[in-house]
């Protein structure tokens, strides 16, 4: 786990006693991400190539459900789990390392867990994944623990275990906020109970493989408070040819539009005043980038749910993001307050800064403590540790 600074809750001053235990709900397929690092170049068909180091994490969902925990944020995810040892390996990875509520989850007999391979180099990755489609529990998941185990299927579907509806939970437990991932021609269930809970939905979406790229057939898109696409995306689901343009088209649909701008920084719009931010990317020496969407999102809910302004939470989401790409791995690379906190004493004594690149960020102030540790910190060790 990530070495925190203690005692930050970004939502403290906020709290009720009738406020939900949950701050964050979300679901779907956690993955065994195996990362081989230090290579020089892609690998070349025919040929053998040989990586600088490696390690392991738990991946997918879990990248982004570390990410909110290690931002103090209360968080519940259901998923299932392999009773192999992968499985075993990312439920204390989670529950235990991060303190992630796992209640909702449970653990499958006979299944085996998902596992990606994930190669990083050049700044990108490459990745080669397999799993099966988890078969449903039988009914309301047990107590935390690995022991709250579902009756093997008779068949499982052989296929992407990513991208499929997740078969659970109808009645998700009640929360400030929660996270869907869109698919064209989808509604799950769960996420109008959630709205109507009164959870925050934060949605992002993937590539439409069927070329259409109709915003109604996201009919979830209804019950979301915020939806957060790449440029990409945003422009082909609104038609048009500018990311901004198509943040304000998007706004129109969703009381917040976030549209992310790859090294540009990101672009948002509320719906609701009309208000438009814009914050550029933070400059960093990109080693890792996987799960870094999955950590601006995270960045953005806190900010939301801290009801901090707009161009704060877009700040704080990008700089989530660069913290996180400086590091191998996707759930492992998540920053965490005592990260956020060395960088926030680094960029201030460093010689030749913007200051008003610095006064983006003064926000910071407000939460962090007046001291911190020297950055750069050890992160989290993984099953095998990263060597470059």
């Amino acid at each position: 786990m990530s070495t925190e600074t203690p005692g930050i809750d970004p939502l403290l001053a906020l709290r009720a006693p009738r406020d939900p235990a949950c701050d964050v709900f979300l679901t779907g397929t956690v993955f065994l991400d195996i990362i081989f690092t230090g290579l020089d170049s892609a690998p070349v068909r025919g040929t053998e190539s040989w990586a600088r180091g490696m390690g392991s994490s738990p991946g997918g969902v879990a990248n982004m459900a570390t990410a909110l925990a290690r931002l103090g944020l209360h968080t519940s995810l259901a998923a299932a789990f392999g009773d192999d040892h992968y499985g075993t390996y990312c439920w204390d990875a989670l529950e235990q390392g991060e303190g992630i509520d796992l209640s909702m989850s449970h653990t499958v007999p006979g299944w085996h867990s998902p596992v990606t391979v994930s190669m990083a180099y050049e700044g990108e990755r490459t990745m080669v994944s397999h799993g099966h489609e988890a078969p449903p529990p039988p009914g309301p998941p047990g107590p935390g623990a690995p022991g709250a185990t579902a009756p093997a299927a008779t068949t499982t579907a052989a296929g992407p275990a990513a991208g499929r509806p997740p078969v659970f939970p109808h009645c998700p437990p009640r929360a400030r906020a929660a996270i869907a991932s869109l698919a064209p021609g989808r509604s799950e269930p769960w996420v109008a109970a959630a709205a109507r809970n009164g959870a925050l939905i934060f949605a992002d979406v993937g590539w439409d493989e069927t070329g259409r790229w109709d915003l109604d057939a996201l009919p979830d898109l209804a019950h979301c408070e915020a939806f957060l696409p790449n440029a990409e995306e945003a422009m082909r689901y609104t038609r048009t040819d500018c990311p901004r343009a198509a943040a304000h088209a998007l706004a129109e649909r969703v009381p917040l539009a976030v549209v992310t701008l790859g090294a540009e920084g990101a672009y948002a719009v509320d719906g609701r005043t009309g208000a438009a931010a814009e914050v550029p990317a933070i400059e960093v020496e990109a080693l890792d980038p996987t799960g870094a969407g999955d950590v601006f999102v995270a960045g953005f809910v806190t900010g939301t749910l801290a009801d901090w302004p707009l161009a704060d939470r877009l700040a704080f989401a990008g700089l989530t993001a660069a913290l996180s790409v400086q590091e191998f791995g996707g759930s492992l690379s998540a920053p965490g307050w005592a990260e956020i906190a060395a960088w926030w004493q680094l960029v201030r004594t460093c010689d030749r800064q913007n200051p008003a690149a610095l006064e983006r960020y003064a926000f910071l102030d407000d939460l962090l403590p007046a001291t911190a540790r020297a950055w750069p910190l050890r992160r989290a060790v993984p099953t095998i540790g990263f060597r470059q």
